[in-house]
């Protein structure tokens, strides 16, 4: 995030990053200073299993200070936003991933920043880690038999979350979006790049890992869904930025379409992954290569 102001202005084509959700997933996505003995820690339920390995914040909060949570996450998205908007070209598209719980607060984050909100995409997964307790267990345990009964077939939690939003904003242009392709060569979808079965896209996505796909990351995305971003939105050479890499499969994405790409990554490990994906022999890393 530091080094985004070391971009020359108005070089940068379009902004696809999975950023952190703010949803205490791991250490790198808790962005709040609020903290609790329990936060990122196993209950006997999440003992050995491979979804919801940690356990999060409840929604409720353990306290009201967990309250102002989503309020410092939308602070935390303001510092990079602010420094984003004046590296992208006029009429850039800038793509992020989200939690459903907190993705308008990157939405508001990046409005005050300048940028403008087009559409909000949906990513239909193919399947999702998904735990609903049932209450008359709970009700059982307690002693409450009648209770139980009562409230058989009824859950507690969520429905399986087997959509991810994806926000798609972009930058003002001063005149038409007209002129503004002819400008900078940005403002335009590529639909005939991205047509399933002979039709033209529309806002709901249906893309899933290829099956020689490795899993590096918890929160990793499929490099074909980024594929499907990078063409509907720009043109071979161009560059993509992600400031938020992890494993790197954006950047495998723009590799795979010859776009070039910038990229940034706060954590050593992810790094050394991303740089092992894009150049399988270290002999042939390119001198000017750099990941952040």
């Amino acid at each position: 995030m530091a080094l985004i102001p070391q971009l020359p202005n108005d070089s940068l084509h379009c902004c696809i990053s999975d950023i952190p959700y703010g949803i205490s997933l791991d250490d790198w996505d808790v962005l709040h200073s609020n903290t609790n003995s329990a936060l990122l820690g196993q209950s006997p339920a999440q003992r050995g299993k491979s979804g919801f390995k940690r356990r999060g914040k409840p929604i409720r909060g353990w306290s009201d200070a967990d309250r102002l949570i989503p309020r410092e996450y939308q602070e935390w998205c303001s510092k990079w936003a602010n420094l984003l908007y004046p590296k992208m070209k006029d009429g850039a598209s800038l793509f992020i991933f989200g939690a459903r719980r907190t993705l308008h607060r990157a939405i508001v984050a990046l409005e005050d920043s300048g940028f403008l909100l087009k559409d909000i995409l949906a990513w239909e997964k193919q399947s999702a880690h998904h735990r609903a307790q049932r209450i008359s267990i709970v009700m059982s345990r307690r002693g409450m038999d009648a209770e139980a009964e009562k409230w058989s077939g009824w859950r507690l939690g969520n429905l399986a979350p087997i959509w991810e939003p994806i926000a798609w904003l972009f930058k003002p242009y001063p005149h038409t979006i007209t002129d503004t392709v002819l400008e900078n060569e940005v403002g335009a979808m590529n639909v005939a790049a991205v047509q399933c079965n002979g039709k033209h896209p529309n806002n709901l996505i249906r893309r899933w890992f290829a099956e020689e796909e490795k899993r590096w990351h918890e929160a990793q995305k499929p490099v074909s869904i980024l594929e499907f971003l990078i063409k509907l939105s720009t043109r071979e050479g161009q560059v993509v930025i992600d400031p938020f890499v992890g494993s790197g499969s954006t950047a495998v994405a723009c590799q795979n379409l010859g776009r070039r790409f910038i990229g940034f990554e706060i954590n050593g490990e992810y790094a050394q992954i991303a740089k092992s994906r894009l150049f399988p022999a270290s002999n042939n890393i390119p001198k000017q290569f750099q990941m952040f």
